[in-house]
């Protein structure tokens, strides 16, 4: 790919999930656009053997974006980093096309793995601020990871995962639209749970009130 025609997708990409930008030049303002840029040269430096100089760039870059992307990271077409101050991807993941990071993002390991120590995370997968997946597993396409959640384990497609750690709250078939990224308005299973009680304390309320009345109706005959 050439690098205009690169420059262009980018802008694309970056104008399509960022409703702040109010024009094409204000791209060339955003960290995630260099950041990725610089990604694409280091990788390509990396898989022609010259780790020292791939490493060069992406910590030149980490320190000028706060963006750290290990330049042995494989990553296809879209990716959008929104905010992008304290992204990590580390050195085996993998990430598919239009997958979107917030700002706190960690895509890292346990520190107890060799070979393949960092997740996967297939097409149109959107990770929200300060969510940290860790460890090699893959999170299924079109999945929303909610902000704040710490994934530890594999997640099918489809999915919306919340919490520490993270559980799935939400699974159907439906595909996830590319520009759904809707953060806030996600399952909350702990409110859910706390709404069930309420709702079984105050059935169980009445009938106890209930109890009581025909008890006292008893007694006055």
């Amino acid at each position: 790919m050439g690098l205009i025609k690169y420059v262009k997708e980018e802008i694309a990409v970056i104008r399509e999930r960022d409703p702040a930008i109010k024009s094409n030049m204000e791209v060339f303002l955003y960290p995630t656009f260099h950041a990725i840029l610089k990604y694409r040269l280091a990788h390509k430096l990396y898989k022609k053997g010259h780790y020292f100089w791939a490493r060069w760039i992406s910590q030149r870059t980490a320190r000028k974006t706060g963006i750290e992307i290990h330049p042995g990271a494989t990553i296809g077409k879209g990716l959008f980093i929104d905010h992008g101050t304290g992204v990590v991807i580390g050195e085996t993941a993998i990430l598919g096309d239009n997958v979107t990071l917030y700002q706190g993002v960690t895509l890292g390991g346990t520190g107890k793995e060799h070979g393949k120590r960092h997740p996967t995370l297939e097409d149109n997968v959107m990770v929200s601020a300060g969510a940290k997946i860790l460890g090699s597993f893959t999170i299924g396409e079109n999945t929303k990871i909610g902000a704040g959640s710490v994934v530890l384990g594999p997640v099918p497609a489809n999915c919306t995962v919340v919490g520490v750690p993270g559980r799935i709250v939400k699974k159907d078939n439906v595909r996830i639209p590319r520009n759904d990224l809707d953060q806030v308005n996600l399952p909350d299973p702990v409110l859910d749970a706390i709404q069930g009680l309420r709702e079984e304390n105050r059935k169980l309320r009445e009938e106890l009130e209930m109890l009581k009345e025909t008890l006292k109706g008893g007694n006055a005959e």
